[in-house]
């Protein structure tokens, strides 16, 4: 079957097995970071599973044969709360483009290229549902680098010009020590 990317919407357990938490009584993420953080840890699962229940919901996930192999958030920048506030990553514009702010990719299902179909995926997404413009604040590597798996939820500038987004402007981010440019995508 290989891989098929997919709204999040209806899969609040896909989800789950992604990001969620394997260990007991440890709470992560929950890809709530950008959202908003002020929600507690154990809110999380509760909230993430209340906006996989309504369009757009918030984001896509990776099917590799039917297994929930990987995560994409995306929704529009109004959304995120941490954006919305954020000091380093500033707007461009007065439009409302879409962001992507995170992949994760489970252990076992990396390097297969699954940042590439979830890119996709969320290009996809955002356009079906009516967005304009698609951004993404990925980080710079040297050539010939590699990012740990900690900072590279952010993906790389290359990974963000292979599908068709261009630099739109600075920010003064880092992901693990290297700096992090807006990149855009015209979709309408």
């Amino acid at each position: 079957m290989g891989t098929v990317v997919r709204p999040a919407v209806g899969r609040f357990d896909d989800f789950g097995e992604v990001v969620g938490v394997r260990k007991p009584g440890g709470l992560g993420c929950w890809c709530m970071s950008y959202r908003d953080s002020r929600i507690s840890g154990p809110d999380r699962p509760a909230f993430m599973e209340e906006l996989c229940r309504t369009e757009p919901g918030p984001g896509v996930i990776a099917f590799v044969d039917d297994t929930p192999a990987g995560w994409c958030s995306v929704a529009p920048r109004s959304t995120y709360r941490r954006l919305m506030n954020s000091r380093t990553i500033p707007f461009l514009d007065d439009r409302d483009p879409w962001s992507v702010v995170c992949f994760v990719v489970r252990a076992g299902f990396r390097r297969r290229g699954l940042m590439h179909d979830l890119l996709d995926g969320a290009v996809g997404h955002a356009a079906a549902h009516g967005a304009a413009v698609l951004e993404g604040y990925p980080m710079e590597l040297e050539e010939g680098t590699r990012v740990d798996v900690i900072s590279g939820y952010v993906g790389t500038t290359e990974l963000f010009q292979a599908h068709g987004f261009e630099v739109a402007g600075p920010t003064t981010a880092h992901s693990g020590h290297r700096p992090r440019w807006i990149m855009r995508r015209e979709l309408g």
